[in-house]
């Protein structure tokens, strides 16, 4: 984390004052200013952990913050510990530090061993513009709480991120979920990786997640999840990229050329202009058709569609990963306007259409099929087209892209139904 004090701007600032508002410190308006407000909970804070009181956020005062950041504590164990009384202490449930523990025997704590307690919190914030870093430690954070679920590295992105995946679920039946194929839509990672936590939050407790237990799922299915697809292009719309980074000045270069697209916030490619779901092989040459007569011939916020399919890490990894799965469903969550596209061309896959029904009655929204001017090339199309099986893109929210923070618990809300759904809905 960097260093932030008075003057400071951007999402690491929201981040902060988003956990001090937790807290119940009072920074205000979560808009990523370090005015004098935040300053004041900062110091505030400070004198409550015993810290030296500056305003000034460095190695000290985010290493307090962070437990409230991952969600979870680091304790020692000492004589007379139970995993009850540990319950008591720290505002949690016994099962949650059981969940977080499983190789533990609690009638035998051992002490000065260390055991995880997980805080009675969330650890996916909503109301931050979200980026890579954030996500990466959002994931390490839910190991840690659940260890029962995992994440690897999928691929690499343009810039070299490594881009993870992550898998919960026990059950024969594979699916895969991804978001975030466009960078201005990066409110589809958070969607996804909120559903990941309260779905594990769901199992621990048993209960269920909509109208679906939640071991139901677990046991019935394993679910796959590329939550952030195009994190280079995430971090330039969110503000994590640095704008003095080689990566920003040459998004920004090619930006100018198209001066009715604003910039940052209408970028949709990944870092080098390529617009990811425009990248693969499904009729690739009539998208890129399309998208030349419309003046979209080279590298561009959008709708770019590469030299050829599979140009690009990020759509390759998609592609291999694919294919290295046994997929009988894949969910693509995009934004805006409320729609469910299910198909493609004039390929049959069955019962397609009659688990698309099934999306709209949970969710609300509308079954539609794709408008002719996107719908080429796009990952949806081309697993269709490979696999002729059921294969969705979710357009979520209404609005401009990029949709505001504030239509989360809106999005989540109608969405939360459906990827439960999904995830046994072949099965």
């Amino acid at each position: 984390m960097i260093l932030l004090k008075i003057g400071s701007r951007g999402p690491q600032v929201e981040l902060l004052q988003s956990i001090l508002n937790r807290l119940g410190y009072n920074s205000g308006a979560v808009d990523g200013i370090f005015g004098i407000r935040t300053q004041n909970a900062v110091r505030r804070f400070q004198n409550a952990v015993g810290l030296s009181v500056d305003g000034i956020v460095g190695d000290d005062t985010w290493a307090a913050l962070l437990p409230y950041i991952d969600g979870y504590v680091s304790h020692t164990v000492v004589s007379g510990d139970t995993f009850w009384l540990l319950s008591k202490k720290y505002g949690t449930t016994v099962a949650a530090i059981s969940a977080a523990n499983p190789t533990v025997d609690p009638q035998n704590l051992i002490v000065g061993s260390k055991i995880i307690v997980p805080l009675n919190i969330n650890v996916v914030p909503t109301d931050v513009s979200y980026g890579y870093e954030l996500l990466i430690r959002n994931i390490d954070a839910l190991k840690k709480r659940y260890p029962f679920i995992s994440s690897e590295t999928a691929g690499k992105s343009v810039m070299g991120k490594d881009i993870p995946y992550i898998r919960l679920g026990n059950g024969k039946n594979e699916v895969f979920f991804n978001a975030s194929h466009h960078a201005n839509e990066w409110i589809t990672s958070v969607l996804i990786m909120r559903f990941i936590e309260n779905l594990c939050k769901s199992y621990v407790e048993r209960s269920n997640v909509s109208d679906i237990p939640a071991a139901e799922i677990f046991e019935k299915s394993t679910i796959y999840i590329i939550p952030m697809v195009n994190p280079d292009g995430v971090d330039l719309v969110t503000g994590w990229l640095p704008r003095e980074s080689s990566e920003y000045r040459s998004a920004k270069a090619i930006a100018e050329k198209y001066p009715d697209i604003p910039f940052p916030s209408g970028w949709k490619a990944n870092i080098r202009g390529v617009d990811l779901n425009l990248n693969y092989p499904a009729e690739w040459d009539q998208a890129k058709q399309i998208k030349y007569d419309l003046g979209f011939t080279s590298p561009a916020p959008r709708d770019f569609v590469g030299e050829r399919p599979f140009s690009e890490p990020e759509t390759q990894m998609t592609g291999r990963f694919t294919k290295e799965h046994d997929f009988s469903l894949t969910l693509s969550y995009h934004t805006q306007g409320e729609l469910i596209f299910w198909k493609f061309l004039n390929y049959f896959v069955p019962d397609s259409f009659e688990i698309a029904q099934k999306f709209a009655d949970v969710s609300g929204y509308t079954l539609s099929l794709t408008p002719y001017e996107s719908g080429y090339a796009g990952y949806k199309d081309w697993f269709i087209q490979e696999y002729r099986r059921p294969g969705y893109t979710i357009e979520a929210g209404k609005g401009v892209n990029p949709l505001p923070i504030s239509q989360f618990a809106e999005i989540y809300r109608d969405n939360i139904g459906l990827l439960s759904l999904a995830a046994v809905a072949t099965t």
